[in-house]
């Protein structure tokens, strides 16, 4: 009981009793001026100071669409007011959300990738920069870090994600509007989006563009960017910094680190935080002492700011390792860094010989794995390598060498890794003969060993023909693709098809469902296709005169699955990609069979069709490697790095590494954040 009100609106007194909350002109009236069950509340929010003009305000949403704003005078007795009516509307199951400090909490539906057909009932509960979550049928509270989120928009796509519905319009833009605030950057470190190992998304963007593109630049982090240039982006990164992707070319080394160096030197309270910093800069003799009270330190800060050091610690310690190229030795780096990180004024080198000791004891103050190290400079020098022959080929001079590429072996595991010397004339046919020549395979008649391009991502897979050049596919794969090599257990029926047929055409009704259609729920509907010699296409039915889409044969990639996500209606599906150098992005149409049968004639009809009728060589896999394409082993087991960058880039940077001069290759960049769920308002 109380009253609610405050300044020249009315005041109200209210009382909340067997679960109807009642308000009345005062505490003397005895006839309610209005009344508020319980169980029609879908939402309260609690509001921000100011925003209708007072300080202490909240909001009750009701399932007829009404919003009921009430307003107190005092912090404390907004608070009694907001857990009471929380209590009496909300589930028991769902109890434990009344212990958060929340400021939006309600009814909503929810969908995640396994259930988009049925939608279950729970309450949710957003406290900071946190979502918590009680399903009807759930047995556990969920919780959702907002920061860490891989992407956050409307509609339905893509898997790892959550689906989020509202009951009513009204309290439904709410829940977007404040979902949206709370997975946005704030000013401090821990309020930045986050990695899943949280590190500020701003910080590993930028520390990965630079390891890639500048690590051997001349006077990296001592040079001045474009002032325009860095402000610009710095903006970019604080709207949001998940979407924000840095591109050679676009982004130049000296910019993204100069957007680096000011981040860490705005960021509030720092990165050592304003109450420790005095502490680290007190001044140490001997090494063991310092190494210890640098330990005893760093496990004092909070977990942001330890793994964004240990990040930015660990870049830096891998620039001075190539000082010779970069001129920014030990010294060098702390004198820029070391007033970044403390926010000094730098008159005096404290701050600078802190960051001097942290990356010469790097290893000791930060517990470094040594080998997990080395592996990491292993693979920071095919970086470099890299680079080198992309330098060489814009400069005209000859490419030489080979690169180390990963090959998995019937399954994606460690014990399954290879390591293979790819050049770049090696076709897919030989990379399998070689990585079954290693294990010592032996290939047994009708027995059609294939490497495969697999992305875990789309659930997708491809045989590569067996004339494919290796070099521009590893280049081109995104990091949730790997090429596996393993039997295609499908080879000798579509062979066989093949043989059956005069002429190589296919036609018939399949299930179609196309990419934009994901932005909302649509759903596989039945087509009628016809696939020629030169092009695939799409009418409404049999009896159709005009085709509705069509495609020439020449433009299209085509991948055995469709990812569950989409919801085919079976699991015999085809992905079917069309490119086209006219259109930066590739559209993406999905094709869903009845049977296995049926999926493979299509299938096995394409790749005839696209490859003039010459599916697998005649002598097979049993072909020896012409070429030595042995392992080096000074080496060791280091995998290649994907590229990034525009289309036109990696169709520049791998160019030089392809026999045939009339060679096409289209590249598809994949591009991941963190393994965490989505958000889909």
């Amino acid at each position: 009981v109380g009253l609610v009100g405050k300044g020249e609106d009315p005041r109200r007194w209210c009382t909340l009793n067997d679960g109807i909350f009642n308000y009345y002109e005062s505490d003397k009236s005895s006839t309610p001026n209005g009344a508020l069950k319980m169980k029609e509340i879908v939402c309260l929010a609690v509001d921000p100071p100011l925003k209708h003009g007072y300080d202490h305000t909240f909001e009750l949403y009701s399932d007829s669409e009404r919003l009921y704003l009430f307003g107190t005078d005092n912090p404390d007795t907004l608070r009694e007011w907001v857990k009471s009516i929380a209590k009496s509307f909300i589930p028991a199951y769902a109890e434990s959300l009344l212990q958060q400090d929340f400021e939006r909490i309600g009814r909503l539906h929810s969908k995640d990738s396994l259930s988009l057909e049925t939608p279950q009932n729970g309450w949710f509960c957003l406290a900071g920069s946190t979502l918590h979550i009680c399903l009807e049928n759930g047995h556990s509270e969920e919780t959702i870090h907002l920061r860490k989120l891989q992407e956050l928009c409307d509609g339905d796509n893509l898997d790892e994600s959550l689906y989020i519905e509202g009951e009513r319009k009204l309290d439904f833009l709410g829940w977007t509007g404040a979902i949206q605030r709370a997975g946005s950057s704030g000013d401090s470190l821990s309020e930045q989006q986050l990695t899943d190992t949280d590190i500020p998304v701003i910080v590993d963007h930028c520390i990965k563009h630079i390891t890639q593109w500048g690590l051997i630049s001349d006077g990296i982090y001592r040079k001045s960017g474009v002032n325009s240039r860095i402000s610009a982006l710095l903006v970019d990164f604080r709207r949001d910094a998940r979407s924000v992707w840095l591109k050679e070319g676009d982004h130049l080394v000296d910019d993204v680190a100069n957007v680096l160096k000011r981040f860490f030197r705005d960021v509030q309270d720092g990165l050592f935080t304003s109450e420790a910093a005095q502490e680290w800069l007190s001044e140490l003799k001997d090494d063991f002492s310092k190494v210890a009270r640098y330990q005893q330190l760093f496990n004092r800060l909070p977990t942001v700011n330890k793994a964004t050091l240990r990040a930015l610690i660990n870049h830096l310690y891998c620039v001075q390792c190539y000082s010779d190229a970069n001129q920014m030795n030990l010294h060098n780096l702390a004198i820029v860094f070391g007033p970044t990180l403390f926010q000094t004024d730098g008159k005096d080198y404290n701050a600078g010989r802190v960051v001097e000791d942290l990356i010469q004891h790097y290893i000791a103050i930060f517990n470094v794995n040594e080998e997990q190290l080395k592996k990491q400079k292993d693979e920071i020098s095919i970086i470099i390598k890299v680079r080198d022959k992309m330098s060489q080929k814009n400069s005209g001079a000859e490419p030489a060498g080979d690169f180390i590429c990963t090959v998995y072996l019937e399954e994606k595991k460690e014990s399954a890794e290879q390591h293979v010397k790819v050049p770049g004339a090696m076709t897919a046919s030989e990379l399998t003969c070689e990585i079954l020549d290693r294990r010592k395979i032996r290939v047994r008649e009708k027995d059609y060993w294939c490497c495969f391009e697999v992305n875990e991502k789309e659930e997708t897979e491809r045989p590569l023909h067996y004339n494919e050049k290796v070099l521009p596919i590893f280049h081109s794969l995104g990091t949730d693709s790997y090429l596996l090599v393993k039997k295609h257990y499908s080879m000798e029926a579509m062979l066989v098809y093949l043989a059956s047929k005069v002429e190589v055409t296919k036609h018939g009704v399949v299930r179609f469902r196309e990419e934009r259609s994901l932005l909302g729920l649509g759903s596989f509907n039945e087509r009628y296709f016809i696939l020629t010699s030169t092009s695939l296409r799409m009418y409404k039915d049999i009896r159709s005169n005009r085709s509705e889409k069509e495609w020439p044969v020449r433009c299209l990639k085509v991948y055995l699955g469709i990812k569950k996500k989409h919801r085919p209606p079976t699991c015999w599906g085809l992905t079917v990609y069309y490119e086209s150098d006219k259109q930066e992005k590739s559209d993406r149409q999905y094709l869903c069979c009845d049977t296995q049968n049926e999926m493979r004639e299509w299938f096995a009809t394409f790749l005839s069709i696209q490859h003039e009728g010459s599916l697998w060589p005649a002598e097979g896999c049993r072909m020896r490697v012409s070429r030595s394409v042995m392992a080096d082993p000074r080496l060791g087991n280091v995998s290649l790095i994907p590229l990034r960058g525009s289309e036109n880039e990696m169709r520049n940077s791998v160019a030089a590494f392809t026999a045939d001069p009339n060679s096409h290759m289209t590249v598809l960049l994949l591009f991941v954040y963190v393994n965490k769920p989505f958000i889909r308002s």
